[in-house]
């Protein structure tokens, strides 16, 4: 199979044990203690979801909360804070991880001073009365990455013993708490019993998962079973899926019918061989993209996502933790991000449940009472008009166009496997001239393309083929990565200014 797929991902979470009441006035009540605690943690578990920002089309902040509460999801995971994200939340009651970007490690690993800032400037300005509702720090974001060569490993258990502290001085740190997400190559295993961490990585975290402990905050593993399909030739199609499976995974006496489970069960034997086999564990990413890759699709992700709920809700656990569901589930993604980065693979601009404008893209019922998902409301849209390829001009030369208009936006879904691949060449230039057009936000001049594009009004979409047309933005005119740096800039600066 070609290298489509280039990372990977994996994780889950334990209740309170059982035991028979007995004797003494003091026993029962202890046991009614930790009985209503394990109801609590079952009736807190939910599925949450991931939302991105790297788009070349986004809707207003306040949409996507509108849209989070139309669907009853109580639960965002956010990758950076964004002041737009975080006010739009505020009075929402949705409960927040907020993230902090891997670059920021090393400056927070050694400087009290910049972790105090960080934590006043990304989470004190915004809790409170009628605040947003933080409830986790998101500590980097796959920090041990074996691609990453070790470059922010040293830099995550002393970033969180100092924002920890910062967390303490500012009074917050018994309700907000901080996590790592992994990414599941932290661990190995040829069967989930065997699981352990990498060797390079057992002292870390051994580190992390103990300071993880001694805060009351849970293990956050990413897990991707697309990804191990889609990067193995050899892998079994349907063990990706929770329909069942020709090819078990026989472990001793356990039987593995699905990847998922395989992989939060070896994460959990890794962490019963540092003693902490009882950890909680949240999934921090999981999904299946819908285009931009063979088997990312919009009927593969239906299948994979609405399993994955059912196994989740059913309470049915792994074999290493049965009837224990995760303690959180958070989807990637909310919605489709046109402007993130292909290295891993095309199909990673195509991880959500929602198209870039909040539309469904199928039917799936999350389990929080609604059986379907919602749109999002009162969408503002440019014109329905569109650039294509002129069909009386000589085509001939359009390969260089197609390219100056696909390095700028997103033409994704006519890479091989995409939704667009087999609408023939000029086809394929009439969507890559649109897709230029539409992300100059209708730019007259920008379908001009020496005179090989023109404007039309009829919709040229071909089956799954959407030719988008762009929504009108006006929340910023910066992109992510350019407002955590402008605010880190500004922490950074401070910390010059005031010392360390």
């Amino acid at each position: 199979m070609k290298d489509y797929c280039k990372r990977s991902r994996q994780g889950r979470k334990m209740t309170a044990p059982r035991a028979r009441i007995i004797g003494s006035s003091l026993f029962v009540c202890v046991m009614m203690m930790i009985m209503f605690s394990r109801l609590v943690l079952v009736a807190e578990s939910a599925i949450g979801v991931n939302w991105g920002t790297v788009s070349f089309h986004k809707l207003k902040p306040s949409t996507v909360v509108d849209l989070l509460k139309d669907n009853n999801i109580q639960k965002v995971k956010l990758f950076e804070a964004d002041p737009l994200v975080l006010k739009a939340l505020m009075g929402s009651g949705i409960q927040v991880m907020v993230g902090i970007p891997n670059e920021m490690l090393a400056t927070l690993s050694s400087s009290p001073v910049a972790a105090d800032l960080w934590i006043r400037q990304n989470v004190s300005t915004y809790i409170g009365k009628g605040g947003a509702d933080i409830r986790y720090i998101a500590v980097g974001n796959e920090p041990f990455l074996t691609s990453y060569a070790g470059q922010f490993q040293s830099y995550v258990v002393p970033a969180l013993v100092n924002l920890q502290q910062s967390l303490a001085r500012a009074n917050l740190a018994v309700y907000i708490k901080l996590v790592v997400p992994c990414n599941a190559d932290a661990y190995e295993a040829n069967v989930p019993s065997q699981g352990t961490f990498r060797p390079e990585l057992a002292q870390i975290m051994t580190q992390l998962v103990s300071f993880l402990n001694s805060n009351g905050s849970p293990f956050v593993v990413n897990i991707y079973p697309f990804l191990s399909l889609c990067g193995n030739s050899d892998f079994p199609q349907d063990y990706a899926f929770f329909e069942g499976t020709t090819h078990p995974v026989i472990d001793g006496g356990n039987t593995y019918s699905n990847a998922f489970d395989g992989n939060l069960d070896t994460l959990v034997a890794a962490l019963s061989k540092i003693g902490y086999g009882q950890m909680p564990i949240v999934i921090g990413e999981v999904g299946w993209p819908t285009d931009g890759a063979v088997g990312a699709n919009l009927t593969a992700a239906r299948v994979f996502n609405q399993g994955l709920i059912n196994h989740v809700i059913s309470t049915t656990g792994t074999p290493l933790r049965p009837g224990v569901p995760p303690m959180d589930v958070y989807f990637f993604s909310l919605l489709d991000e046109g402007a993130k980065s292909t290295l891993p693979g095309s199909f990673e601009r195509h991880w959500g449940i929602f198209s870039f404008d909040g539309q469904a893209k199928y039917a799936l019922n999350l389990g929080l009472g609604n059986k379907k998902l919602k749109n999002a409301r009162d969408v503002q849209y440019l014109p329905s008009r569109w650039c294509v390829a002129n069909p009386s001009r000589d085509l001939s030369d359009v390969a260089n166009h197609m390219k100056l208009a696909c390095n700028a936006a997103d033409c994704t879904t006519l890479d091989y496997g995409g939704s667009c691949n087999g609408i023939g060449a000029k086809g394929k230039a009439s969507y890559a001239f649109n897709s230029y057009y539409q992300l100059q936000m209708q730019n007259q001049q920008s379908c001009n393309f020496d005179g090989l594009g023109m404007v039309t009004f009829l919709d040229p979409s071909v089956g799954d083929c959407r030719f988008l047309v762009a929504v009108t933005d006006t929340s910023s005119s910066f992109n992510p990565y350019q407002r955590w740096a402008i605010s880190w800039l500004l922490i950074l600066w401070q910390v010059w200014a005031f010392g360390m």
